[in-house]
C-alpha cells in the first residue's frame, strides 16, 4: 500500500503495547500499519471481520509483534482479554453509514453503543491501559448550520448513527468524571484513502466515485451536488490517534475536529477524481439522501493546540494518492 514517511510519535513505540478494534478496517488497518512500520512492541487486532478485511492486515500476520482476534466488542468478556497486557488502546470497530442506521437503528446501536459501553466497562477494569482513543464522527454536529464546526456548538442529531456517535461521547465524559477513565474523542470528518472499500450496500462515496471513474461509468450523486464536505486523508487520521495516545492530560475526556479545515462540493470532488484519472465523465443525479447534513466544515484548532496536529495532506493530494493505490488494486 502507499505509505506516508511522516513520524507522527516521540516516544519509543517499542515501549509500548497497542489493542486497535476494528483493526482490519479502513481507518484502523492503516493505524495498524503505521504502529508496525515504527516498531511497536506489540499491536492486538479486535475485529470481527463483519465490516473489515482480512486482506487489510494478512500482511502483518507471521510477525512476531502482531496478534489477530477475531471477536465482536458486542462480548464484554471478549473486551476484557482484549485489553489484557495493553497500554493504549485505539477504538475504531464500528457500524458507520448514516443510510445503514436508518434502516437498521437497533444493529448500529448494538454495535455502536453497546459494544462502546463494553469498551468503556473494559477500560474502566483494566490494571494496565493508560488512555483509550475512539473514532467520534462529525455527525454529531446534526442540524448546527454554525460554520466551522467547533466542538462545544453541536445541534440535534439527525440520523440514528448520528445519536449512536453522540451517545459514545456522552458516556466517555460520564466514565471520565465517575471512574476517572482516560478517554480522547476524534470527531473524524469524512476519511478517505487507501484499503477503503467501494464494495457493499454502504460504501462511502470517494470508494464508490474511484470504482466508477476506473470502470468509465458516471457515478450517481445525490441531490445536487453542492452540499459540501471537509474530506480527510486517512493518514491525518491516523496522525490524529498516534498524537492522542501520548496528547499531556489536557486533552484527557476531550472531544476533537480531526479534518483538513477546507471544504469542497460533490460536484468538484468528482471533477477533481477525473482529473486524477485524465479522465472526463459526467455525472448522474439522484435524489438527496435522508439524514445527510448540507454543509460540513470542521475548526481543527482545538486538536492544533492540545494535540499538536497538523494535518499534512489536503484533500487533493489525499485523492492523488487514494486514485493510484485504487487503480493498482481495483480487483481486490
Amino acid at each position: 500500500m502507499l505509505e506516508s514517511n511522516y513520524k507522527y510519535h516521540t516516544k519509543d513505540l517499542s515501549q509500548y503495547q497497542f489493542l486497535i478494534t476494528g483493526g482490519a478496517g479502513f481507518i484502523g488497518s492503516n493505524i495498524v500499519n503505521y504502529l508496525l512500520k515504527n516498531n511497536a512492541k506489540h499491536v492486538r487486532v479486535l475485529d470481527n471481520l463483519s465490516n473489515g478485511y482480512k486482506a487489510n492486515i494478512e500482511s502483518f500476520l507471521n510477525l512476531p509483534n502482531f496478534e489477530f482476534i477475531e471477536g465482536d466488542i458486542c462480548d464484554l468478556e471478549t473486551c476484557k482479554q482484549a485489553m489484557i497486557d495493553i497500554d493504549y488502546v485505539s477504538h475504531q470497530a464500528a457500524l458507520g453509514s448514516v443510510p445503514r442506521s436508518i434502516n437498521d437503528p437497533i444493529t448500529s446501536n448494538n454495535v455502536n453503543v453497546s459494544g462502546f459501553l463494553n469498551m468503556l466497562v473494559a477500560l474502566k477494569e483494566s490494571k494496565t491501559v493508560k488512555r483509550m482513543v475512539y473514532a467520534a464522527s462529525s455527525s454529531t454536529y446534526g442540524d448546527s448550520k454554525t460554520l466551522p464546526k467547533v466542538e462545544d456548538t453541536i445541534g440535534k442529531p439527525l440520523s440514528p448513527y448520528a445519536v449512536t456517535k453522540y451517545v459514545n461521547e456522552l458516556y466517555a465524559d460520564v466514565f471520565g468524571k465517575t471512574y476517572n477513565t482516560d478517554v480522547v474523542g476524534l470527531r473524524y470528518f469524512n476519511v478517505f484513502g487507501p484499503k477503503q472499500s467501494p464494495n457493499g450496500a454502504y460504501a462511502a462515496v470517494i470508494p464508490l466515485f474511484m470504482e466508477a471513474v476506473n470502470k468509465n461509468k458516471a457515478a450517481t450523486i445525490n441531490g445536487d451536488g453542492k452540499q459540501t464536505r471537509d474530506f480527510t486523508y486517512v493518514d491525518n487520521a491516523v496522525q490524529a490517534n498516534v498524537k492522542s495516545f501520548f496528547a499531556s492530560d489536557k486533552a484527557k475526556n476531550e472531544v476533537f475536529n480531526i479534518a483538513c479545515s477546507e471544504r469542497i462540493s460533490v460536484n468538484k470532488l468528482w471533477d477533481i477524481i477525473n482529473v486524477s484519472a485524465k479522465k472526463n465523465i459526467k455525472a448522474k443525479f439522484g435524489p438527496t439522501r435522508a439524514g445527510d447534513v448540507k454543509d460540513s466544515l470542521a475548526d481543527i484548532s482545538k486538536a492544533k493546540e492540545m494535540l499538536d496536529y497538523q494535518p499534512q495532506f489536503s484533500v487533493k493530494e489525499g485523492l492523488k494518492l487514494t486514485w493510484d493505490y485504487f487503480k493498482n488494486n481495483e480487483s481486490e
